[in-house]
């Protein structure tokens, strides 16, 4: 045998862990080798974005028959041979549960010894020889026994159904998501929810959930649900891409009662509000004529009635997909109010927890979403507050009719935070959108398509105006041809919906657009850069749903990262639960759809403040245990060091790894976002100058760093006595190649094409190098000196 302490983990894998499962049975059918899409790394000075290295499971499957889909049952989490079976269990907890890879099993072994644990008991268990490992009949019968049914029983067949067109088809979260929901269904549930981020794909789920039913033989008839008319165009053209003319639109004109996937919106089932008497659901569609039911959006409907096609078909599958489950804060004690608010609103309750979860701050770090930086700001207006007597001292009027206000109605109407509502300030408004309108020019310029959030219908008017006039002096300073329109007001008011496609297609026109709720939910707009909250949001649902519109990445246009620009602390609702309060109407805090336009009041204009917003400070969204959240620059810093000492506990062993590409590579793909977290702490902390192996060692080991160029010039007198023994030739060649390290650090020494450097080749090259010895020990050794004490 080798030497085993050398091998890295892809050594460990190939060498030692292989040949031992393959003598327990199991073979290259049962592995599946899951891959993210490698994350996306921010440089926040520029900008720029750039893809990472992609981070790899290895899942075990079990399969009934050759001509069937496996089934994952199984996680190998593989450490290097000379570290102990159980690194890293802790880790591959988190991997395999339902926010990940769904499956209930977990190996952590180093190629001689492994450990199970069992998420479905909670058991860890000490370690066995690799001899021991469990068969594929052995997990088979171990996973049938937890789930509680048989992979040939009958309400098990979809899961045993391939997917069209292969497994490339599907990513590695839609495979989880889809195995968690039949498991339900073949375990006697028939009520799922699935909670993913916008932008993760929930229609293609739906789509390949639906067709393993149907290729099992146990779809009749089934109804996809949804809120937009535009949610319904892109979901028809899904469905039809895998049903064809199986899948119809349902219209008001036709309720397409033959088509085998209907494909409906809330507002055509007559089923969108309370006033709503939902005759076309019931005219059309008699008890139980749906065996299945994909509601999209389920937050959706505190106040709604969409629950009554759930009632009408009791029988059916039911399963709520959503980025944001609500839970609902009941405040009757009546049973039957509390179970209608319940069937309604409350996603949980009705539907049991979620079978499977992928929020934004995983798809961020698995890179299929893009990348999300924060700049939360203060306005000095709304950390003071203004009082009555501060309005009053600045005449206000009326901003429509211009007549005074009095002191009396200004008392009755005040509330502090309403600015913008009850209370129209333009100074705040131009100080807010001067400070939007700098970020825009300090990140590439004023045509970046961006979303503004505002409090109602007129401070988006005056937002989107006074943006308009900073672009047109901007256009007239920098001898630029103005597009027109550039900001533009988007809400129910004018028919926002009208500009849509401008704001998605137009690379010419429409840039920015001031809205309050319109965007927030069931607008499909990949090539938005930018979001801006110039209003106060308290509901996490909102939030989330106000963010969810710059995930998606846009390829023709290279967005692999968005920018949130908080001036009201809206960003505080990462983290808190979907829980909100029975609602009988829409309000501002639901968010789910456009509010409609109230009785005039008296909107209050004053002006004559003097408002200044300041830079609060800079976060990058991260997955921190299964939850986005954002981190200050310190936080990421301890929380990149505490997964480094993790998997290398002293600069030595440190030291020894980083000289090993292989390793190397290994351990920054353990690192948070697969060492993404690295390269933004390097831009984050001004370290541009440092190699990351300086970076790291200073994190984690409190060794002092040293920049490139420091380093690569202390090389050339600490080995001097190394250096003389070697002839003139073959020193002046490694001097050389240690300045490469100036440029470029432990790349620039790894360089395939280092030897046709003018200096190296210059100095002798590859043939002097010759005369030493083999050239690759000699440059492992001239590494293994750069990074000595």
């Amino acid at each position: 045998m080798d030497n085993y302490q050398t091998y890295s983990e892809a050594d460990t894998i190939h060498k030692l862990i292989k040949p031992s499962i393959y003598i327990c049975g199991w073979t290259e059918d049962n592995l599946r080798y899951e891959e993210n899409a490698g994350a996306n790394i921010i440089n926040p000075d520029t900008g720029k974005v750039k893809k990472d290295q992609k981070r790899i499971d290895i899942t075990l499957r079990v399969k009934v028959a050759p001509e069937t889909q496996p089934v994952a049952v199984a996680l190998i989490e593989a450490k290097a041979a000379k570290y102990p079976p159980t690194r890293g269990l802790e880790q591959a907890k988190l991997y395999a549960g339902a926010k990940r890879l769904n499956v209930p099993f977990v190996y952590a072994t180093n190629g001689f010894l492994f450990v199970e644990y069992d998420s479905l008991t909670g058991l860890t268990s000490q370690p066995r020889p690799m001899s021991e490992f469990p068969t594929p009949d052995d997990l088979r019968r171990r996973y049938e026994e937890r789930m509680g049914f048989n992979l040939e029983d009958e309400r098990a067949k979809p899961l045993l159904e391939p997917y069209v067109g292969g497994e490339a088809s599907r990513r590695y979260y839609q495979d989880a998501a889809i195995r968690a929901a039949l498991e339900k269904i073949a375990a006697g549930g028939n009520r799922v929810l699935l909670t993913l981020a916008t932008g993760s794909g929930k229609t293609r789920i739906a789509v390949n959930l639906l067709k393993r039913i149907a290729d099992a033989g146990q779809l009749r008839r089934a109804l996809f649900l949804c809120d937009r008319d535009e949610l319904r165009k892109q979901a028809t053209g899904a469905f039809q891409e895998i049903f064809g003319n199986d899948a119809a639109p349902v219209s008001g004109r036709d309720a397409q009662t033959n088509a085998r996937i209907l494909i409906a919106t809330y507002q055509t089932l007559d089923i969108d509000t309370d006033d709503a008497d939902a005759n076309f659901l019931t005219a059309n569609y008699p008890p139980n004529f749906f065996s299945h039911i994909i509601i999209d959006e389920a937050h959706r409907s505190a106040w709604g009635k969409w629950s009554q096609v759930l009632r009408i078909n009791p029988d059916a599958i039911q399963i709520g997909l959503t980025a944001t489950p609500r839970q609902l804060k009941v405040e009757s004690d009546s049973p039957e109010v509390r179970a209608d608010e319940q069937i309604s609103a409350d996603n949980i309750t009705y539907f049991g927890e979620p079978v499977y979860e992928y929020d934004i701050g995983q798809g961020i770090e698995d890179g299929y979403l893009a990348a999300c930086e924060i700049r939360k700001s203060i306005v000095n207006l709304d950390e003071t507050g203004i009082t009555i007597a501060d309005i009053l001292a600045r005449n206000p009027t009326d901003a429509i009719t211009g007549e005074r206000i009095t002191e009396a109605k200004l008392r009755e109407i005040y509330q502090k935070q309403n600015y913008e509502d009850e209370i129209l300030l333009p100074d705040r408004v131009l100080a807010m959108a001067q400070d939007l309108f700098h970020h825009l020019l300090d990140t590439g310029g004023p045509h970046q398509k961006t979303i503004i959030f505002c409090v109602r219908d007129t401070h988006a008017d005056a937002i989107a105006a006074v943006l308009n006039n900073l672009y047109a002096e901007w256009c007239t300073a920098n001898g630029e041809k103005r597009a027109a329109p550039y900001a533009f007001k988007c809400t129910a008011a004018n028919q926002g919906r009208d500009y849509l496609a401008d704001l998605r297609g137009s690379n010419r026109t429409h840039f920015i657009a001031t809205t309050v709720d319109l965007l927030s939910t069931g607008v499909d707009v990949p090539s938005i850069r930018n979001i801006a909250f110039f209003r106060y949001v308290k509901s996490p649902i909102s939030f989330y749903q106000m963010i969810g519109r710059g995930t998606r990445l846009h390829t023709p246009t290279e967005k692999l990262m968005f920018r949130v620009y908080d001036y009201t602390d809206a960003t505080d609702n990462f983290g808190k639960d979907f829980i909100t309060a029975v609602a009988p109407e829409p309000s501002q805090s639901d968010g789910d759809t456009e509010r409609e336009p109230r009785e005039r009041e008296p909107i209050i204009q004053v002006e004559g403040f003097d408002v200044r917003v300041t830079l609060a400070g800079r976060y990058i969204v991260a997955d921190i245990d299964g939850q986005a959240m954002p981190l200050t620059i310190e936080e990421y810093r301890e929380y990149v060091a505490s997964n480094l000492l993790r998997e290398v506990d002293t600069l030595e062993a440190f030291r020894a790894l980083w000289v090993n590409p292989a390793a190397r590579g290994e351990l920054l793909a353990k690192l948070p976002s697969a060492g993404r977290s690295v390269l933004l702490l390097q831009k984050l902390t001004q370290m541009d100058a440092y190699d990351l192996y300086d970076i790291l060692g200073e994190l984690g080991y409190g060794l002092t760093p040293r920049t490139r160029t420091e380093r690569a010039e202390a090389f050339n007198y600490k080995h001097i006595e190394w250096l003389d023994k070697l002839s003139p030739r073959a020193a002046a060649t490694i001097r050389a190649i240690a300045a490469q390290f100036a440029y470029d650090g432990t790349d620039g020494l790894e360089n395939p094409q280092i030897f046709r450097a003018p200096e190296v080749a210059n100095a002798g090259g590859l043939e002097a190098l010759k005369t030493v010895g083999k050239p690759a020990d000699v440059l492992r050794e001239t590494k293994e000196r750069m990074f000595a004490a």
